[in-house]
């Protein structure tokens, strides 16, 4: 493994080129380059090792991250998430505003128009 200190002729770091190389990549081809080796990366190894192999890593990585933030992390995060979501939710309605009508109760609704061709039995 390659070592993170500098070269003795002055040269950068392994770290400042992988960044280096890393920054001139996304800028030459973008995101989608990304996602793309990262969708080909997936589809192999799910044809490699089958789907299980996601279950057991993901489990592996759950303790792992239960064991360095302590048993109520995902508690935590999942609080988190919920309110991200429902502050979402009432930034949408209030987006939405007054000109969208409201929807009438059930009883309300008209009926469906039913053309010949969707009949049942047609």
């Amino acid at each position: 493994m390659a070592t993170q200190g500098k070269k003795p002729g002055g040269g950068m770091t392994v770290a400042e080129a992988g960044r280096m190389g890393g920054k001139l990549v996304s800028e030459k081809y973008g995101a989608e380059f990304y996602e793309r080796i990262g969708k080909k990366g997936g589809s192999s190894t799910a044809e490699r090792y089958g789907p299980e192999f996601f279950g057991k890593i993901g489990r592996k990585g759950g303790k792992a991250v239960s064991e360095k933030y302590g048993a109520g992390h995902f508690e935590r995060i999942g609080r988190r998430g919920g309110q991200k979501v429902a502050s979402l939710v009432e930034r949408a309605k209030s987006l939405e505003g007054p000109e969208r009508p409201e929807e009438p109760d059930e009883g309300e609704r008209p009926a469906p128009e039913v053309r010949p061709e969707q009949s049942i039995g047609a």
